[in-house]
């Protein structure tokens, strides 16, 4: 093991989507919207050049607009329906619409047209579907159209003879308000979407709690059931043990084995024990001992499984933490000791290191390190690394259920603990585990604790 430094840096969180690598779009929406803006746009020409016999340069119309039904035909031959565009081309589509109306709007008598409050349309989708930086950027594209069409124009269609001159103050205030809608309306639409997106993060991530939660009180339940389950039968295990001791008495060449199921069979009843003691303890934060005195009583089991355990010499500034005592934490410290001497070669190495502001432990082995799918779903529960019945390891890792770890996680993280697991670098092989405490809690807790002893 190489690293036992202490790391303070936060756990790391997505980059902020301000830029044109955020959200996603369905293409498939915005060809809808846009098949929508040709019917009405159609109907709208077809109304005014038909059925009021206003004149209009009916060839630019329907040039544009058929423009805009090519371009849906292009890209619904060329992407899946299903296909998600990133910000950069949606804001390009996005631009072109807003461009595509006001050349409409340009050749029908620019913002005198009452058709041209639908500037806004792009911005509301952009603020809706993107992140801000590219509803800023169109939205400085419609303000551009609409001060170009406030001055420059071809006149509004009206009857034929007839010239419909609008006041410039008039075409002033429509200016204002196509301006001060689009930043409203973009404002409002980006902070309703943006709320809308939190909440449903924050719903995600407490289902994935609330999840953990149910498999872990599941899991409460199995355990209470199964301590009771094997009682008895580690009772007449335990018997039977005893009574061979007893009759091969002077059998050397038995007597390693017997003592070997002895101790076995004590270890078990102290883990049922601990089992059925853990729940009322189970909220407490830290043990009140030394950090490496702690580490010793989770190891001492495990050095006789004849993989070598070695305590690296603790790193630290100041004095050694002390913390309050937790058989959870002692357990979920256990669940990952045992994992490392399952799948080490040979060596097992756990350090310590603190300073004034974090506490970490780390366990490592030599073995063949996590595997990239595993390393993807670590922490979950029944996914396990460990082999079929053929494997080499065979007598270590039969009926692995993949529990240890979510077990172990679910525990530490409860206590205030965050954990990272790795593969070590080369030319070291094996999975490290570091486990890291804020040491102001720790500290916190075991006041707390010396505190209420005192009062009782």
């Amino acid at each position: 093991m190489s690293e036992t430094a202490i790391d303070h840096r936060m756990p790391e969180r997505p980059l902020p989507e301000n830029d044109f690598a955020g959200r996603s779009l369905r293409l498939q929406t915005l060809i809808r919207l846009r098949w929508l803006a040709v019917t009405g746009q159609s109907i709208a020409v077809a109304v005014v050049y038909f059925g009021l016999g206003f004149p209009l340069p009916l060839t630019w119309c329907v040039g544009l607009i058929a423009l805009s039904a090519a371009l849906n035909v292009g890209l619904r031959i060329a992407f899946p329906a299903s296909h998600r565009l990133r910000a950069e081309p949606a804001f390009l589509l996005l631009s072109y619409d807003a461009l595509q109306l006001a050349a409409l709007l340009f050749v029908t008598g620019g913002l005198g047209n009452p058709f041209a409050i639908l500037l806004l349309v792009p911005v509301i989708v952009s603020a809706t579907t993107l992140a801000p930086l590219p509803t800023m950027l169109l939205g400085a594209i419609v303000v551009v159209a609409a001060t170009v069409l406030a001055f420059s124009h071809l006149p509004l269609p009206w009857h034929p003879g007839q010239a419909l001159s609008l006041p410039w103050v008039y075409v002033v205030g429509v200016w204002v308000a196509v301006v001060s809608a689009c930043a409203f309306t973009g404002i409002y639409a980006f902070r309703v979407a943006e709320e809308a997106r939190l909440l449903a993060r924050a719903l995600n991530a407490t289902e994935m709690v609330l999840a953990r939660e149910q498999h872990l009180s599941a899991l409460d339940g199995l355990a209470a059931a199964a301590a009771h389950e094997l009682g008895t039968p580690l009772a007449t295990i335990a018997l039977v043990a005893r009574e061979l001791e007893r009759e091969m008495a002077g059998d050397e060449r038995h007597a390693e084995d017997i003592a070997l199921l002895n101790s076995q069979t004590q270890r078990c009843r102290n883990i049922l024990a601990k089992l059925t003691s853990m729940s009322g303890e189970l909220d407490q934060a830290i043990a009140r001992q030394p950090i490496t005195h702690l580490l010793e009583e989770v190891v001492e089991p495990y050095r006789a499984f004849g993989t070598e355990i070695v305590m690296l010499k603790p790193r630290g500034d100041g004095a050694e933490p002390v913390g309050r005592r937790n058989p959870a934490i002692i357990q979920a410290l256990a669940n990952l000791v045992e994992n490392a001497v399952d799948f080490a070669d040979s060596r097992v190495d756990i350090g310590t290191a603190w300073d004034d502001r974090a506490v970490s432990v780390t366990i490592s082995d030599d073995g063949r390190g996590f595997t990239p799918a595993i390393l993807a779903r670590i922490g979950e529960p029944y996914v396990t690394t460990r082999g079929p019945a053929g494997d080499d390891r065979a007598h270590h890792e039969a009926g692995g259920l993949g529990l240890g770890l979510f077990i172990a996680k679910t525990l530490l993280e409860r206590t205030g603990a965050r954990l990272t697991f790795r593969n070590n670098e080369p030319p070291q092989r094996g999975a490290m585990v570091r486990v890291a405490w804020p040491r102001a809690l720790m500290e916190a807790q075991a006041r707390n604790g010396i505190e209420a002893e005192t009062k009782a």
